[in-house]
Protein backbone atom coordinates (compact mmCIF):
# COMPACT_ATOMS: atom_id res chain seq x y z
CA UNK A 1 0.00 0.00 0.00
CA UNK A 2 1.02 3.60 -0.58
CA UNK A 3 -0.21 5.72 2.31
CA UNK A 4 0.09 9.32 3.47
CA UNK A 5 -0.30 9.87 7.21
CA UNK A 6 -1.63 13.25 8.38
CA UNK A 7 -2.68 14.73 11.69
CA UNK A 8 -1.88 17.63 14.01
CA UNK A 9 1.22 17.75 16.22
CA UNK A 10 0.66 15.50 19.22
CA UNK A 11 -1.55 13.05 17.28
CA UNK A 12 1.06 10.30 17.62
CA UNK A 13 1.93 10.13 13.92
CA UNK A 14 5.48 8.92 14.46
CA UNK A 15 4.42 6.14 16.80
CA UNK A 16 1.55 5.00 14.60
CA UNK A 17 3.66 5.22 11.45
CA UNK A 18 6.24 2.82 12.91
CA UNK A 19 3.59 0.27 13.94
CA UNK A 20 1.61 0.54 10.70
CA UNK A 21 4.69 0.28 8.50
CA UNK A 22 5.74 -2.85 10.36
CA UNK A 23 2.27 -4.40 10.12
CA UNK A 24 2.01 -3.59 6.42
CA UNK A 25 5.64 -4.54 5.62
CA UNK A 26 6.36 -1.19 3.94
CA UNK A 27 9.02 1.43 4.77
CA UNK A 28 8.16 4.35 7.06
CA UNK A 29 9.42 7.49 5.29
CA UNK A 30 9.45 10.53 7.57
CA UNK A 31 10.53 14.06 6.69
CA UNK A 32 12.76 14.21 9.76
CA UNK A 33 14.60 11.04 8.75
CA UNK A 34 14.97 12.30 5.17
CA UNK A 35 16.61 15.53 6.35
CA UNK A 36 18.91 13.80 8.83
CA UNK A 37 20.01 11.17 6.29
CA UNK A 38 20.70 13.66 3.50
CA UNK A 39 22.54 16.07 5.78
CA UNK A 40 24.66 13.36 7.45
CA UNK A 41 25.50 11.78 4.06
CA UNK A 42 26.41 15.16 2.60
CA UNK A 43 24.18 14.83 -0.46
CA UNK A 44 23.59 17.86 -2.69
CA UNK A 45 20.04 18.13 -1.33
CA UNK A 46 21.36 17.76 2.22
CA UNK A 47 23.85 20.59 1.69
CA UNK A 48 21.08 22.80 0.32
CA UNK A 49 18.82 21.99 3.27
CA UNK A 50 21.63 22.65 5.77
CA UNK A 51 22.35 26.06 4.23
CA UNK A 52 18.72 27.15 4.65
CA UNK A 53 18.49 25.70 8.16
CA UNK A 54 21.76 27.35 9.27
CA UNK A 55 20.36 30.66 8.01
CA UNK A 56 17.22 30.11 10.08
CA UNK A 57 15.08 29.81 6.96
CA UNK A 58 12.49 27.23 5.93
CA UNK A 59 13.74 24.59 3.52
CA UNK A 60 12.02 25.20 0.14
CA UNK A 61 9.46 22.69 -1.12
CA UNK A 62 11.62 21.67 -4.08
CA UNK A 63 14.40 20.44 -1.76
CA UNK A 64 11.99 18.42 0.39
CA UNK A 65 10.28 17.04 -2.73
CA UNK A 66 13.65 16.03 -4.17
CA UNK A 67 14.56 14.13 -1.00
CA UNK A 68 11.19 12.35 -0.97
CA UNK A 69 11.51 11.42 -4.64
CA UNK A 70 14.97 9.93 -4.09
CA UNK A 71 13.78 7.91 -1.08
CA UNK A 72 10.66 6.58 -2.80
CA UNK A 73 12.79 5.38 -5.73
CA UNK A 74 14.77 3.01 -3.48
CA UNK A 75 14.16 -0.73 -3.80
CA UNK A 76 12.40 -1.22 -0.46
CA UNK A 77 9.69 1.28 -1.48
CA UNK A 78 8.84 -0.32 -4.83
CA UNK A 79 5.79 -2.12 -3.43
CA UNK A 80 4.61 0.62 -1.11
CA UNK A 81 5.49 3.14 1.59
CA UNK A 82 4.03 5.16 4.41
CA UNK A 83 4.75 8.90 4.20
CA UNK A 84 4.89 10.79 7.51
CA UNK A 85 5.36 14.57 7.37
CA UNK A 86 5.25 14.71 3.57
CA UNK A 87 3.38 16.21 1.83
CA UNK A 88 3.12 19.13 4.25
CA UNK A 89 1.11 21.45 2.00
CA UNK A 90 -1.03 21.35 -1.15
CA UNK A 91 1.93 22.26 -3.37
CA UNK A 92 3.85 19.22 -2.12
CA UNK A 93 0.73 17.05 -2.52
CA UNK A 94 0.42 18.12 -6.16
CA UNK A 95 4.12 17.36 -6.71
CA UNK A 96 3.65 13.91 -5.15
CA UNK A 97 0.74 13.21 -7.53
CA UNK A 98 2.97 14.04 -10.48
CA UNK A 99 5.79 11.83 -9.14
CA UNK A 100 3.49 8.86 -8.67
CA UNK A 101 1.80 9.36 -12.03
CA UNK A 102 5.23 9.35 -13.71
CA UNK A 103 5.89 5.99 -12.04
CA UNK A 104 2.50 4.62 -13.08
CA UNK A 105 1.29 4.18 -9.50
CA UNK A 106 -1.08 6.01 -7.15
CA UNK A 107 -1.84 6.52 -3.47
CA UNK A 108 -4.10 3.95 -1.82
CA UNK A 109 -5.18 6.02 1.18
CA UNK A 110 -4.57 9.16 3.22
CA UNK A 111 -4.95 8.28 6.89
CA UNK A 112 -6.13 11.28 8.91
CA UNK A 113 -5.50 10.98 12.66
CA UNK A 114 -8.12 13.09 14.37
CA UNK A 115 -7.48 14.58 17.83
CA UNK A 116 -9.37 17.42 19.57
CA UNK A 117 -7.24 20.55 19.84
CA UNK A 118 -7.38 20.72 23.64
CA UNK A 119 -6.18 17.10 23.83
CA UNK A 120 -3.20 18.02 21.63
CA UNK A 121 -2.31 20.88 23.98
CA UNK A 122 -2.70 18.59 27.00
CA UNK A 123 -0.51 15.88 25.45
CA UNK A 124 2.37 18.13 24.41
CA UNK A 125 2.33 20.79 27.13
CA UNK A 126 2.28 18.06 29.79
CA UNK A 127 5.56 16.47 28.66
CA UNK A 128 8.56 16.66 30.99
CA UNK A 129 12.07 15.62 29.94
CA UNK A 130 14.96 14.55 32.18
CA UNK A 131 17.97 16.87 31.87
CA UNK A 132 20.39 13.94 32.17
CA UNK A 133 21.86 12.12 29.17
CA UNK A 134 19.12 9.49 29.55
CA UNK A 135 16.49 12.09 28.53
CA UNK A 136 13.65 9.99 29.99
CA UNK A 137 10.20 11.37 29.14
CA UNK A 138 7.32 11.72 31.60
CA UNK A 139 3.89 13.33 31.43
CA UNK A 140 2.18 15.22 34.22
CA UNK A 141 -1.12 13.41 33.52
CA UNK A 142 -0.43 10.19 31.60
CA UNK A 143 2.93 9.14 33.03
CA UNK A 144 3.74 11.28 36.07
CA UNK A 145 7.00 10.79 38.01
CA UNK A 146 6.74 9.50 41.57
CA UNK A 147 8.14 12.81 42.80
CA UNK A 148 7.18 15.98 40.94
CA UNK A 149 10.08 17.36 38.93
CA UNK A 150 12.35 14.37 39.58
CA UNK A 151 13.21 11.56 37.14
CA UNK A 152 12.24 8.11 38.48
CA UNK A 153 15.16 6.50 36.65
CA UNK A 154 18.14 8.62 37.65
CA UNK A 155 16.93 11.37 40.00
CA UNK A 156 17.68 14.05 37.43
CA UNK A 157 15.70 17.27 37.07
CA UNK A 158 12.63 17.17 34.82
CA UNK A 159 11.90 20.20 32.66
CA UNK A 160 9.51 21.40 29.96
CA UNK A 161 11.11 22.11 26.59
CA UNK A 162 10.45 25.58 25.19
CA UNK A 163 8.68 24.13 22.14
CA UNK A 164 6.36 22.16 24.45
CA UNK A 165 4.90 25.26 26.12
CA UNK A 166 1.17 25.82 25.62
CA UNK A 167 1.79 29.04 23.67
CA UNK A 168 4.19 27.30 21.27
CA UNK A 169 1.86 24.31 20.85
CA UNK A 170 -1.02 26.60 19.88
CA UNK A 171 1.24 28.35 17.36
CA UNK A 172 2.23 24.97 15.87
CA UNK A 173 -1.45 24.05 15.65
CA UNK A 174 -2.21 27.28 13.81
CA UNK A 175 0.57 26.49 11.31
CA UNK A 176 -0.91 23.00 10.86
CA UNK A 177 -4.42 24.38 10.27
CA UNK A 178 -3.12 26.94 7.77
CA UNK A 179 -0.54 24.93 5.84
CA UNK A 180 -1.15 21.19 6.23
CA UNK A 181 -4.85 20.69 6.95
CA UNK A 182 -5.86 21.86 3.43
CA UNK A 183 -4.28 18.70 1.98
CA UNK A 184 -7.06 16.70 3.67
CA UNK A 185 -9.66 18.46 1.51
CA UNK A 186 -7.35 18.08 -1.49
CA UNK A 187 -7.20 14.30 -1.01
CA UNK A 188 -10.84 14.03 0.06
CA UNK A 189 -11.79 15.28 -3.39
CA UNK A 190 -9.91 12.25 -4.74
CA UNK A 191 -11.78 9.90 -2.40
CA UNK A 192 -8.61 8.91 -0.54
CA UNK A 193 -9.16 10.18 3.01
CA UNK A 194 -9.74 7.72 5.83
CA UNK A 195 -10.32 9.50 9.17
CA UNK A 196 -9.96 7.74 12.52
CA UNK A 197 -9.87 8.88 16.13
CA UNK A 198 -6.34 8.95 17.56
CA UNK A 199 -7.65 8.88 21.14
CA UNK A 200 -7.00 5.87 23.36
CA UNK A 201 -4.11 3.45 23.81
CA UNK A 202 -1.48 3.20 21.08
CA UNK A 203 -2.49 -0.39 20.26
CA UNK A 204 -6.16 0.60 20.01
CA UNK A 205 -5.36 3.38 17.54
CA UNK A 206 -3.20 1.01 15.47
CA UNK A 207 -5.99 -1.59 15.34
CA UNK A 208 -8.47 1.12 14.38
CA UNK A 209 -6.15 2.33 11.62
CA UNK A 210 -5.48 -1.17 10.25
CA UNK A 211 -9.23 -1.93 10.13
CA UNK A 212 -9.98 1.37 8.38
CA UNK A 213 -7.19 0.84 5.81
CA UNK A 214 -8.36 -2.72 5.13
CA UNK A 215 -11.93 -1.52 4.61
CA UNK A 216 -10.68 1.22 2.29
CA UNK A 217 -8.55 -1.28 0.35
CA UNK A 218 -11.48 -3.71 0.01
CA UNK A 219 -13.65 -0.94 -1.45
CA UNK A 220 -11.13 -0.10 -4.19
Amino acid sequence: MRIVLVGPPGAGKGTQAAYLAQNLSIPHISTGDLFRANISQGTDLGKQARAYMDAGQLVPDEVTIGMAKDRMSQSDAVNGFLLDGFPRNVGQAEALDVMLKDEGVKLDAVLDLEVPEEEVVKRIAGRRICRSDSAHVFHVTYNPPKTEGVCDACGGELYQRDDDSEETVRTRLEVYHTQTEPIIDYYRAQGLVVTISALGKVTEVTERAMAALKKSDDQD
